[in-house]
């Protein structure tokens, strides 16, 4: 019985990780960019129902029967799907359209820059002349830093051509990888590498005027959050009734 009270309560920590994962989703709908996440689970490995070197069997490790003593928690991947494009008719709002990443210039607290990706295409222009995010951070040509004339037409071609009243100045950088299970988030919408990271020419093409919207599918993340909550009660319904039963034991045994 209490085997039950336990895989009770990891089913209901699993429950709960999986609700703060849709939480996320439904709250970043709206962002830009923003690329869903999702939570797998997976039985709890054997090892943790293996009786070991017991001196009632020689010594030897002993499976102890076949019941699973609940879930854990798999792992927390992220959907890199295409998210729909929205014409905003803004000079600096671009959206990838296809594989790859913007390349963004990010400072650091100790002063140095690193460099971060996005598919968030909501870009701006300063005083200077240089297009950056809503954060100040760099977007990247080529060249490097992208700056161009601040009182200039400016345009994009698809290939990230882009020209200041009918002049080349730079190309847009963008940045893809062969497997993207070596870059982690870096808060909602950045990206970075980390070790064993391979790049790859990025075969996607720059909508100007456009942003990528989220491919988070609401409805879906609502279907979600209700089966998730009567998982949890269910969870709870189990524990409460485990309990009432080793209540019933105790008081049968004091009566004896």
């Amino acid at each position: 019985m209490v085997r039950g009270l336990y895989t009770a309560y990891t089913g209901m920590v699993n429950e709960q990780k999986r609700l703060d994962v849709i939480s996320n989703n439904l709250a970043n709908s709206a962002t830009v960019g923003y690329k869903e996440e999702s939570v797998s689970s997976q039985a709890f490995d054997d090892v943790l129902t293996i009786k070991i070197r017991d001196n009632a069997v020689g010594y030897m490790n002993e499976a102890i029967g076949t019941m699973s003593l609940g879930v854990k928690i798999g792992e927390v991947y992220t959907s890199y799907a295409q998210g729909s494009l929205v014409e905003t008719g803004n000079t600096f709002d671009f959206a990838i359209e296809g594989d790859g990443f913007f390349a963004l210039r990010c400072p650091t607290a100790s002063g140095e820059s690193v460099t971060r990706y996005t598919r968030n295409g909501c870009f701006k222009m300063t005083q200077d002349g240089y297009i950056v995010d809503v954060n100040g951070n760099h977007l990247q040509g080529e060249s490097g830093d992208i700056i161009v004339p601040v009182d200039a037409t400016i345009s994009v071609d698809k290939t990230g051509g882009l020209y200041a009243n009918g002049e080349y100045i730079d190309t847009i950088s963008l940045a893809d990888f062969e497997d993207y299970d070596y870059i982690e988030k870096y808060g909602d919408n950045l990206y970075q590498v980390v070790d064993g990271a391979t790049f790859k020419e990025a075969t996607g093409l720059i909508n100007q005027g456009y942003t990528e919207q989220s491919n988070v599918n609401v409805v879906s993340e609502m279907v979600d959050m209700i089966t998730v909550t009567r998982a949890y009660e269910s969870g709870q319904k189990v524990m409460q009734t485990v309990d009432k039963m080793l209540e019933a034991s105790c008081n049968s045994i004091g009566k004896v």
